[in-house]
């Protein structure tokens, strides 16, 4: 009687331990998506800051020499800074959506507004299809 109940117990290990590995695997890579969507967006945020940085050091009242300066018909040179920084982050250039809003009168004192949104790209097949979108904002210094 004991050697058949035995051998009755014998398949359920093999459905416990492939409903444990499922759930395990499941775990981790859930962990590892959600850290990696992390590493984006602080990328994202990371790019943002940097083109404020550039945005209000560049203004249209600066006098210095050699990067141009930025102002509301121009923001081309703060999406260029945010573009390169995000390719160093192993971001896709081409997919970032940058808002660069400038005030009326671009003079020291006022405030610059930069956005940027990006389209996080799973890297498994977990259903993450999330826009990750970061928003600064600095005041003009020169």
């Amino acid at each position: 009687m004991i050697r058949n109940r035995h051998s009755r117990q014998r398949g359920s290990t093999i459905v416990e331990f492939a409903l444990v590995v499922f759930l395990l695997l499941l775990l981790t890579f859930a962990g590892i998506e959600f850290d990696r969507m992390v590493l984006v967006y602080t990328t994202v945020a990371h790019a943002t800051r940097t083109g404020v940085r550039y945005a209000i050091v560049h203004g249209s009242d600066r006098t210095g020499t050699g990067d141009p300066a930025s102002g509301p018909g121009n923001t081309t040179a703060v999406e260029t800074v945010i573009k390169n920084f995000a390719s160093g982050g192993l971001l896709k250039p081409s997919a970032l959506n940058i808002s660069v809003s400038y005030p009326t009168n671009n003079k020291p004192g006022s405030t610059v507004i930069v956005t940027v949104t990006y389209p996080y790209d799973p890297f498994t097949v977990l259903p993450l299809s999330v826009n990750l979108r970061s928003s600064t904002q600095g005041i003009i210094v020169f």
